[in-house]
């Protein structure tokens, strides 16, 4: 099947067009024929690059003029502030404003959407879906919050029924989606700035639930507490299948072994009564337990188990989860998105893992002011399973500076944990601060949301020399 373009969106315009969100929606308009255009900070990105290659027009930076006068619409993400000059200027025109989650829920319709939502592990569970699909020839159309492999690829319009999708509970915009799978890998508080309180969060997953259509499938993770207390909320609900999985006994879908192979793990599960193994490409009991999550909403749309825990395997990541950066004297550079305290302790205990007697050294960047005022101190606990740590200032992305909280909170809880921590604020010494540390056969994760994952190339290039 070949859904159309969605109304008012033959012309639109990208208010920040090279976000992971917003790029992706914006190629796959491209691809069913928009005439899409955008602006964005940087107009000389490679994600840039990527989408003009599909006929894209991008601009860089944000001025009233890029905004055309015939665009049928203009879409936006949460991050967009109210005074920027294009949306001013849509006003002044009478240009309809989308918000990014409306263009996507607009996408979706007509197919078999799989959404995926949680605190963590949203990107790499919707990339090993939309990766195994693919590869079993079904072709899924999918949104994903980071690229595969190259510069654009967190996106594809496909000729297939299923359209696979990130779930952003971040803004609440995953209320907008109604899909047949939705799948929830876990619930904890963040997004202070949106959430007061893990009650909020809760009732905000449960109204996600409800939008599931009639006769669909919920995939929870039993062992998560938020997740499980989802599932307990909204047991017995007409017209809804709930599908558990995890370690735990009574799982539906239960994992018996998860074998550690160097950067990559062997996973058995049962399901149906039947026992199943199969190879996931990255290492880490979180990743296993993702790829789990993925199968169990393959099988709720159908898709037999063997096909698709075989397709599986073909995954090898995604850009900033646990990424390779390079080697260099004889030191690993590997890239971390982890910015929450539970992702960053999942990624470190997977890398230690996999790490045998290697040093683990970890550059951090905290993620928001108003995260680090809420959970600095479990962030500062985290780094204790590091061998040494540099943490940086903190990434305001969309926040002002809140009075008080800087990275400080996490360095003093760190060394309270017995960390050995080292505070830099310049970036750009980094490099020579990490050749001063390493030593052959340690491993450097750079590790945050924000722009650390730029730092990668400059230490390799520092040890090398």
């Amino acid at each position: 099947m070949k859904p159309g373009l969605p109304t008012a969106m033959e012309r639109p315009h990208f208010i920040g067009i090279g976000g992971a969100g917003m790029s992706g929606i914006a190629k796959i308009l491209a691809q069913r024929g928009g005439q899409v255009a955008g602006s964005d900070a940087r107009g000389d990105s490679e994600t840039a690059d990527a989408l003009r290659a599909h006929g894209v027009t991008v601009h860089g930076g944000h001025t009233a003029d890029h905004l055309a006068a015939d665009s049928t619409c203009v879409v936006v993400s949460s991050a967009i502030r109210a005074d920027n000059p294009e949306l001013a200027r849509a006003a002044e025109l009478g240009i309809p404003v989308v918000h990014r989650s409306d263009a996507l829920a607009a996408l979706m319709d007509g197919l078999r959407p799989i959404a995926v939502a949680g605190t963590h592990g949203k990107t790499t569970t919707t990339s090993m879906l939309a990766v195994s699909l693919s590869a079993l020839g079904l072709d899924p159309s999918y949104a994903i919050g980071g690229d595969l492999d190259a510069p654009g690829s967190n996106a594809h319009h496909g000729e297939g029924d299923i359209f696979v999708a990130e779930a952003d509970e971040s803004d609440r915009t995953f209320h907008k989606y109604s899909p047949q799978v939705a799948i929830i890998l876990n619930a904890e508080l963040d997004h202070h700035a949106n959430y007061a309180s893990i009650e909020e969060i809760y009732e905000s997953f449960e109204t996600f639930v409800g939008k599931i259509v009639p006769g669909g499938t919920l995939v929870v993770a039993h062992g998560q507490e938020g997740a499980a207390e989802i599932a307990r909320r909204v047991a017995g609900r007409e017209g809804l299948t709930v599908v558990t999985y995890g370690e735990e006994e009574d799982a539906d879908i239960r994992i018996t072994k998860i074998t550690p192979r160097g950067l990559t793990s062997e996973v058995t599960v049962v399901l149906d009564g039947r026992m199943l193994t199969f190879t996931v490409s990255v290492p880490g009991r979180h990743y296993a337990h993702n790829a789990v999550a993925a199968l169990a909403a393959g099988v709720a749309l159908g898709i037999p188990a063997h096909n698709l825990a075989s397709a599986l395997g073909k995954y090898t990541g995604v850009k900033r989860r646990l990424q390779l950066k390079g080697a260099a004297a004889g030191v690993q550079v590997i890239d971390s998105y982890a910015h929450h305290p539970t992702e960053m302790t999942a990624d470190l205990e997977a890398i230690r893992g996999a790490a045998g007697d290697s040093r683990i050294l970890v550059v951090f960047q905290p993620h928001l002011f108003s995260r680090t005022q809420e959970l600095g101190k479990e962030m500062g606990q985290a780094l204790a399973l590091a061998d040494a740590s540099v943490v940086l200032d903190i990434y305001p992305a969309r926040e002002d500076p809140l009075p008080g909280v800087t990275s400080e909170i996490i360095i003093a809880a760190a060394r309270a944990a017995g960390a050995d921590v080292t505070a830099e604020h310049d970036k750009t010494a980094v490099a020579d601060v990490i050749a001063g540390m390493a030593k052959p056969g340690d491993l450097v994760l750079t590790m945050g949301a924000g722009d650390v994952t730029d730092l990668g190339p400059a230490i390799l290039a520092r040890l090398s020399s």
